[in-house]
């Protein structure tokens, strides 16, 4: 065990945090911390740090053993490059370095015992040298910046010159690179792009030390961890599994935990009516016969009703009108900047009822895009057009539609008049805003919190096309879980940018991947796109070699014909499934077949002639079924793409 917490104790006021919690990591584990916003996952890694203390218990690491943490805001403010940033976690190595070549120089000029004593220090030195990978440092320290969304061009950049999200990227960097026998790591996704997030995926699952995680990102979680802990109403409880296992076995226990409240309600409630009908008699025998019942009723262990939970509401999303079936048509889109086209002639369609998500790398173009799309930005070239009765609802990372001077309330009241109070309560309670935060001036609120409520009023705009930029980012789980389900069950046209592969799993029903500055199509979800991405990407978005130009095919062209794709895509869908089909009408008629080789073994069957003619027909015929089957099989296992 490489760390161990018990009964901790912590509160702000009358805000319990933590009571009596205990959990515990063991060497090499992946273990996650998950709750609901504001639970406080945060204030219990401070608190493992040593940033805060705790009000009471134990906080014990292993001996010997070292903590490395990654805050959700990580202050690195550096004169350095991205490189020279990263080459500090390897610099005693750079230091040994420089000492053995400095030795080396030395031993040219040194005879005897002093030859003797430094050659020996120089073979310990090279010896540590390379037990420390020493003559791989410098590939490492390329690999974990290529393998976080940093190209080559920009290791130069000074530290100073990033955004708060490169920054962050670059913390994250560093404290893999110390390699600690624990890793704190609050919120590691946020900022990362899909590539990268695979990668950090692999990273930690190939990690020699321990991993304690807080995020709300439950693809990754799946990937990663093998151990839940839930902070709940101040509770910590532990469970083995992934995130996916996790929400089984919990919901399992709250179902079981609430019938359990539920049987003693109603007793109580029974004996409570018997108490009431042995008192009515006024019988001096009833009346203690009652007494005794109700000091047997008070000794009871009252169960406390299980914590409601968010994802019993949900939010119904319906547009106000229904749109014609053509909902966008864009052709031969170009755009870009100084030094950098993001992406060219690209074209595409979204019919009626499309929930299309929007993925690639960072700066690839897709937040430009949307922006396009909603006349903020010009395109360069190329054109789009709405279709019949498109209305659209617009979610944006900035929130120009917000109004710093009201409150969250007022926000919505304003321009919903026509919702009651406890409405737009459960509306916003849904978006994380409950009790007296519903009257916070927008001003006051953080940018995640303004994009709370952009959200919530999307929610209730009645659009028949809504546009999303990011609309999971600073949700919790129960609140992706409640917009996941409004989406689904919405009728009308969604196209969205996000990198949450969970929520793009249950969510899209096709994925367009903005790569080399071409968009490939894949007619499914987040699952389908895994599957199919090596292969579709070599086709339609794989950089044309100039040797090979020549021989450049219309699919080639960089444009999206993705209704062609549509249709191959279908095709291999159906081939699939014939086959499949036909290999369960073999297995089925071979399973007859043999059924009446062992008939024809009866006495009762093989001494009644008309029987025995019944069944070597039947057999007969099965036989050549098959014989078709069989070639039918060939046909279709044969790849029509080989």
């Amino acid at each position: 065990m490489i760390l161990a917490c018990h009964n901790l104790e912590k509160s702000f006021g009358d805000q319990v945090i933590v009571r009596h919690g205990s959990f515990h990591i063991e060497d090499h584990e992946k273990a996650a911390l998950t709750g609901l916003n504001g639970a406080g996952k945060s204030t219990i890694l401070k608190m493992i740090t040593g940033e805060l203390p705790s009000d009471s218990g134990e906080i014990i690491l292993a001996k010997g053993k070292q903590i490395g943490y990654l805050s959700q805001h990580p202050m690195t403010d550096s004169t350095r490059t991205i490189y020279e940033e990263l080459r500090t976690s390897r610099q005693y190595l750079v230091d040994l370095e420089n000492q053995i070549r400095k030795t080396e120089a030395e031993l040219e000029s040194l005879s005897g015992d002093a030859l003797t004593e430094k050659l020996s220090s120089y073979h310990k030195m090279t010896s540590r040298f390379e037990r420390e990978n020493g003559y791989a440092y410098e590939s490492e320290i390329t690999g974990v910046l290529k393998g976080l969304g940093f190209t080559e061009e920009e290791f130069l950049k000074p530290v100073s010159s990033l955004s708060g999200g490169q920054r962050t990227r670059v913390s994250l960097g560093k404290l893999l690179l110390t390699k600690p026998d624990i890793l704190l790591l609050d919120e590691p996704t946020n900022h990362l792009d899909l590539n990268s997030i695979t990668w950090l995926e692999t990273y930690l699952l190939n990690y020699p030390g321990a991993v304690l995680i807080v995020s709300h990102d439950r693809y990754f979680l799946n990937r990663v961890v093998t151990k839940i802990i839930e902070i709940e109403a101040g509770t910590l409880t532990m469970y083995l599994g992934n995130y996916q296992d996790f929400a089984q076995k919990k919901q399992m226990l709250r179902d079981a935990r609430l019938k359990e409240y539920l049987n003693q309600q109603q007793e109580i409630r029974h004996q409570e009516a018997v108490i009431e009908k042995l008192r009515s008699f006024n019988r001096e025998k009833s009346i203690k016969r009652a007494e005794s019942r109700e000091k047997m009723l008070a000794k009871i262990d009252r169960i406390e009703k299980p914590m409601e939970l968010k994802t019993d509401m949900h939010l119904k999303l319906e547009p106000s009108i229904i749109s014609g079936n053509d909902v966008l048509s864009v052709s031969h889109l170009s755009k870009s900047f100084p030094e950098q086209t993001l992406f060219e002639d690209i074209s595409f369609e979204l019919k009626r009822g499309e929930h299309v998500a929007i993925i690639g790398d960072n700066g690839t173009g897709k937040t430009t895009l949307l922006k396009i799309l909603n006349e903020v930005l010009p395109a360069d070239s190329g054109t789009f057009t709405l279709g019949s009765n498109v209305t659209v609802g617009y979610y944006d990372q900035e929130h120009h539609v917000l109004h710093m001077d009201k409150t969250v309330f007022d926000e919505i009241s304003d321009d919903y008049p026509h919702l009651t109070n406890t409405q737009i309560r459960n509306m916003l309670a849904a978006f994380l805003f409950t009790g007296d935060d519903v009257y916070k001036l927008i001003g006051d609120l953080s940018g995640g919190e303004r994009g709370r409520v952009s959200l919530a009023k999307l929610m209730l705009s009645e659009a028949n096309f809504l546009i999303l930029d990011e609309p999971t980012n600073h949700l919790d789980m129960a609140s992706k879980e409640i917009l996941e389900h409004a989406l689904n069950d919405y009728t009308g046209t969604v196209l969205y940018v996000s990198h949450d592969r969970y929520f793009i799993n249950r969510t899209a029903t096709r994925i367009l991947e903005l790569v080399n500055q071409k968009f490939v199509n894949y007619i499914g979800n987040y699952d389908y796109y895994l599957e199919k991405k090596e292969e579709l990407t070599a086709v339609y978005a794989a950089p044309a070699p100039e040797a090979t130009a020549e021989k450049e095919t219309p699919l080639s062209s960089g444009k999206l014909d993705w209704k062609a794709q549509k249709e191959a895509q279908a095709r291999e869908r159906k081939r699939q499934n014939d086959l499949r089909r036909t290999e369960e009408t073999i297995e089925k008629l071979e399973g007859r077949s043999e059924e009446i080789d062992h008939l024809m073994t009866r006495e009762d069957v093989y001494s009644n002639s008309v029987r025995c003619q019944e069944l070597a027909k039947e057999k007969d015929e099965i036989t050549a079924r098959l014989e078709t089957l069989y070639e039918q099989w060939e046909t279709l296992a044969e790849d029509p793409e080989n």
